[in-house]
């Protein structure tokens, strides 16, 4: 299964987005875009994120523009699954 859409099932799950979860797309914007992700979801998809995908992320990696769309938080799976 491709990055996006582990990304989009983790989204799907902790943010409960239902059938809304199937029109997602890699431009999707999240902060601002998806009213269901608050600063606490913002949390909840972090700690999904790292079981899904078996990495570990430190608060201080985390930022604005990681969040800023499907697209962007996807680049940043894949830097931290190649480090």
């Amino acid at each position: 299964m491709a990055v996006i859409e582990d990304v989009k099932a983790v989204l799907r799950e902790v943010l409960q987005l239902g059938d809304r979860a199937r029109h997602l797309d890699a431009d999707t914007a999240l902060l601002g875009g998806l009213p269901e992700l608050d600063s606490m979801a913002v949390v909840a998809v972090i700690a999904g994120l790292e079981e899904r995908f078996d990495i570990t992320v430190a608060d201080d990696e985390i930022s604005a523009d990681t969040f800023e769309t499907i697209g962007t938080l996807c680049k940043f799976i894949e830097r931290k699954r190649a480090a």
